[in-house]
């Protein structure tokens, strides 16, 4: 993976005909811009106390890029050299399209003024032979992964949290309920705009119907991301965390909401369903952002102040 320095947004396609071979030439383009010099403007400017290089990750059957940040030499980076620090591993937003690029803004920043070891999984995208289940195994294995190779990445496995925006929170969510499964214990999850329900009601939220034509997710979007997520066949709600079994013991939770975002209600549910299970969770609604602002810092406002919120949180969670 790499960072080109100029490139043309592609315009989308018809979301509600679009083919397999259209999705994958359209997510190509639209990568390459989002990992672009000209999307910066949109995006944000990395941190410079942190230090960004891609890696690998080997895993059983398959190898994963992901984008490492870590705090840098200098004044800004009094992590540099460090070992056993904390972990956050980050899943970025987008579902069938995105990168880890996109939240270079956040992570960069985060990795500094922690200072934390933050990995960002360019997970398996939503394609009609990728469905939601391969990228919810990728964000679980690469976290089972750095936490087992502790000594090698320079954490401390005693304190990791996940991190996730969008289709990456509910990833993140599943890796939360997985580890408490697994008797990995997590210091906390951050779940900003969270779609934690791809099951038949996955529109059916007073959000979903007020902001259906919103300008960065649209219900065209999100009935394209429901098919390519659950083929048929699939349990949807195995793949929905507002659907789990079991939510009590769960890394306790910061649920960023932006009110201008049709899966508002996703987040909002999601937290009563964690404190009704005993799960600590902070809800915060930012009034008028829209989904995936975080990653919009250049033409959302109220990101600067969710970015704060978050890195505070994690302090928090690390120091107790």
């Amino acid at each position: 993976m790499s960072e080109v320095t100029a490139t043309v947004r592609p315009p989308e396609p018809n979301w509600a005909a679009v083919t397999a071979e259209e999705l994958v030439a359209y997510r190509d383009a639209e990568n390459r811009f989002r990992a672009s010099s000209t999307a910066r403007a949109f995006t944000g400017e990395p941190d410079p106390g942190a230090a960004i290089r891609w890696e690998k990750v080997a895993l059983p059957g398959r190898e994963l890029p992901v984008r490492v940040y870590r705090p840098a030499s200098g004044p800004a980076g009094d992590g540099a050299g460090r070992t056993g620090l904390p972990l956050v591993l980050h899943v970025h937003g987008g579902g069938f399209v995105g990168t880890a690029v996109q939240s270079d803004w956040v992570n960069s920043h985060l990795a500094a003024r922690l200072p934390a070891v933050v990995v960002s999984v360019e997970h398996r995208l939503l394609a009609p032979a990728s469905p939601l289940a391969a990228a919810v195994d990728d964000g679980w294995d690469v976290l089972q992964h750095v936490v087992r190779h502790a000594v090698q990445w320079g954490i401390d496995p005693a304190r990791a949290v996940v991190f996730g925006e969008s289709c990456g929170a509910l990833i993140c969510a599943m890796a939360a309920i997985r580890a408490a499964e697994a008797g990995l214990r997590l210091t906390a999850q951050v779940l900003v705009n969270p779609a934690v329900d791809v099951t038949e009601t996955m529109l059916d939220y007073a959000s979903a119907t007020e902001h259906a034509s919103s300008p960065t997710l649209a219900e065209p979007q999100l009935l394209l991301f429901q098919r390519l997520a659950v083929p048929t066949g699939t349990d949807s709600r195995a793949l929905s965390p507002l659907y789990a079994d079991n939510l009590d013991g769960l890394a306790p939770a910061l649920v960023v909401v932006p009110t201008h975002d049709p899966v508002a209600d996703h987040g909002r549910r999601y937290a009563e369903r964690l404190r009704a299970a005993g799960t600590p969770a902070r809800l915060t609604e930012y009034p008028g952002a829209r989904h995936a602002f975080l990653s919009m810092p250049g033409v959302e406002p109220q990101a600067g102040a969710a970015r704060a919120e978050i890195l505070e949180f994690l302090r928090f969670s690390f120091a107790t």
